[in-house]
C-alpha cells in the first residue's frame, strides 16, 4: 500500500512504527534501519511503515543538480515490501514541508497526522526547517506526543559507513560490482522500451532503448547486464551501451541494452535493467565495421562474465 502524507492514513495503520529516511537505493544500512522498525512493529503487534521522500529535498533545494537517484518509488515500494513492511508513506517533499519545523514534523505530522507509535532512523538522519531536527530532538519531542524513538548505527563496509553517496561514486567510476556489494543487489534501471533511430537493427545488434530518466547516470560505456520483463517476468542476458553513441550524429543520451537469443518485441514494455560488469568506455571507431567488431567482442565477453547468474 502507498500513502501520501497529504492524505489520513488508515485507521488500522495508525500506531504503527515508521522507519523514516530517505532510502534511495535501499542499501544494506537502510535495510537493517527497516528491520529494526518490522521487528519492534511485530513484537508489539503492530504495523511497520517505511516513509521516504519524493521528489528528494536535495532536488528541491538545488533544481539544477544532475540526476542521481539509485531507485525509483515503485521500486522502493517493492523493495519496502519485501522487507516487510506493511505500507509506503511518501512525504512529497515541496515547500510545506522544506518550511516546516522539525518539532513541527514531529508533533504535528507523525503524531498527529500519522499517528505514529515508534520511529526508527539511522543515527545521523536529519529532518525539518533548516535541517534542525535529529535523532535528539526526535525523541525529546516524540516523548511528548506518545512516539517511541530508535537510532541504527551505519552499517560499515571496509572500514566505511555505507551510503548512497559511496554507492553513486562506484557507480560513476565504472564499478558496478562495488555498488552491488553495498546495495547487496545490482543497480537497477526500470524504464519503458521506447523507439530509437534503429542504428543497432542497422547493424545486426538491435537494442531496447530506455531514457535514464531521473536515475544518476553510472559512467558512460559497455556494460554486461541482465533484464527483466516485469509484464511476463522473463529475464534476459545482454550487453549494454550508455551513453550518447559518439559514433553517430546527432549525440543522444540513452541506455541501450541488446538481449542475447532474444528476437521479441520489447516496444512498450517496462524492463528493469541491473547492470553487472563494465565492459569499456564509449569510443568512436574508423568504421562500422570495427564499431561492429568490437560489439561482437564486447557480446562474447558479456556471456562469460554472465554465465553464472
Amino acid at each position: 500500500m502507498r500513502l501520501s502524507h497529504r492524505d489520513p492514513v488508515p485507521e488500522a495503520l495508525r500506531g504503527a512504527i515508521v522507519a523514516l529516511g530517505n532510502f534511495d537505493g535501499f542499501h544494506r544500512g537502510h535495510q537493517h534501519v527497516v528491520a529494526e522498525a518490522v521487528d519492534w512493529a511485530r513484537a508489539e503487534g503492530r504495523p511497520a511503515i517505511v516513509a521516504t521522500f519524493d521528489p528528494h529535498p536535495v532536488r528541491h533545494f538545488a533544481p539544477r543538480v544532475p540526476p542521481f537517484r539509485l531507485t525509483s518509488l515503485d521500486q522502493r515500494e517493492e523493495l519496502f515490501a519485501a522487507a516487510g513492511a506493511d505500507a509506503m508513506l511518501v512525504f512529497d517533499f515541496g515547500d510545506e514541508l522544506a518550511a516546516m519545523t522539525a518539532e513541527s514534523f514531529v508533533r504535528d505530522l507523525l503524531g498527529g497526522h500519522i499517528g505514529a507509535g515508534g520511529v526508527v532512523t539511522g543515527e545521523d538522519f536529519t529532518f525539518g526547517k533548516a535541517r534542525g531536527g535529529n535523532v535528539g530532538v526526535l525523541r525529546e519531542v516524540g516523548a511528548t506526543c506518545g512516539i517511541g524513538a530508535r537510532a541504527i548505527r551505519p552499517v560499515g563496509e571496509a572500514g566505511q559507513a555505507i551510503s548512497s553517496s559511496r554507492i553513486r561514486d562506484a557507480l560513476k567510476a565504472g564499478e558496478p560490482e562495488t555498488a552491488a556489494a553495498l546495495l547487496s543487489r545490482p543497480f537497477t534501471v526500470r524504464g519503458s522500451v521506447i523507439h530509437g533511430d534503429k542504428r543497432g537493427r542497422e547493424l545486426g545488434y538491435p537494442t531496447a532503448n530506455i531514457d535514464m530518466g531521473t536515475y544518476l547516470r553510472p559512467r558512460f560505456g559497455i556494460y554486461a547486464v541482465t533484464g527483466r520483463v516485469l509484464s511476463t517476468g522473463q529475464m534476459l542476458k545482454g550487453a549494454a551501451n550508455l551513453g550518447i553513441r559518439p559514433q553517430f550524429d546527432p549525440p543522444k543520451e540513452l541506455l541501450e541494452p541488446f538481449f542475447f537469443d532474444f528476437a521479441g518485441d520489447l516496444y512498450g514494455e517496462e524492463l528493469d535493467v541491473a547492470f553487472h560488469h563494465f565492459l569499456r568506455p564509449e569510443a568512436k571507431f574508423d568504421s562500422l565495421d570495427a564499431l561492429m567488431a568490437q560489439m561482437e567482442r564486447d557480446c562474447d565477453a558479456a556471456r562469460a562474465l554472465l554465465a553464472h547468474i
